[in-house]
């Protein structure tokens, strides 16, 4: 599993610092767009960095919460466990027992509820970008431009796919939220593509409005995608236990599968 992960934030890292931050930079840095204050200031890479702080400020105050819950679940049970005491001193240590299993599991729960939210940020990144590639194919308007798009777009979106997914897997997610959290990126850039479709008499590619819309969107996309690669799906585990306590073989096998996820994800950029 640390491998398949390793895949996926290769793959996101990429995502984020080849295809997205490029293209918002491209677009708020537009000939189109007037002097001042958008070739004055480097907008898209602001946008992103708020985004990233943004998606930090979310985590600490989601970890926060469940860290008081946690405490006051555990004082609670420790006055439970005061009581039962002072009541049967010299009993068995069953119930101190029950009381670690519960600790415990506790624990776990919340670093699982962690692990759901960083998934749910992750997903909304990744759906921000899918639709606005979308929006991109459905407003394109040449035969010879589509057919290549498509085909490029297919692989990026598997690949995406397969870095979201093995995300979700670590997550240990019902059945339920795992099934709509991939209906819900499968039908995302169909989505776009039909909103561009409908918008494309209407949509011109290179008006203010359009650039500074899609170069908002696409930065704040990409600002949450690379802090969730670097931070959530690549530190936690390279630099903890999990892997530090891992074969040397896994490690290099880890190692591997993220240069061959940012890597593959990389040369997509050279079609897209």
């Amino acid at each position: 599993m640390l491998i398949v992960k390793a895949f996926a934030g290769g793959v996101i890292l990429a995502t984020g610092l080849v295809h997205i931050i490029p293209d918002a930079f491209e677009k708020l840095g537009s000939d189109c767009l007037p002097e001042v204050p958008w070739g004055k200031f480097p907008f898209a890479g602001f946008v992103a960095m708020m985004f990233a702080i943004a998606t930090l400020s979310m985590e600490s105050l989601a970890m926060g919460f469940y860290k008081r819950q946690q405490q006051l679940h555990q004082k609670k049970g420790g006055d439970d466990v005061g009581d039962e005491n002072i009541e049967a001193a010299g009993g068995d240590r069953k119930d101190d027992d029950d009381d670690d299993e519960m600790i415990r599991r506790r624990i776990v729960s919340q670093q699982l509820n962690l692990i759901a939210i960083d998934m749910q940020i992750l997903e909304m990144g990744v759906v921000v970008h899918s639709t606005i590639i979308g929006m991109s194919l459905g407003t394109c308007k040449s035969v010879k431009t589509v057919k290549p798009l498509m085909a490029a777009l297919t692989f990026h979106q598997l690949f995406e796919g397969v870095g979201l997914g093995g995300s979700i897997s670590q997550a240990k997610l019902k059945m339920k939220s795992r099934v709509l959290m991939a209906v819900f990126f499968s039908i995302t850039a169909p989505i776009g593509i039909g909103i561009g479709m409908g918008i494309s008499n209407h949509y011109k590619e290179n008006s203010s409005a359009s650039l500074i819309v899609e170069g908002m969107f696409t930065s704040a996309s990409a600002g949450i995608l690379i802090y969730m690669a670097l931070v959530d799906l690549l530190a936690t585990d390279f630099m903890g236990g999990k892997m530090l306590e891992s074969d040397f073989r896994v490690q290099v096998g880890a190692y591997a599968s993220l240069f061959l996820g940012a890597t593959s994800m990389s040369l997509l950029a050279l079609v897209v």
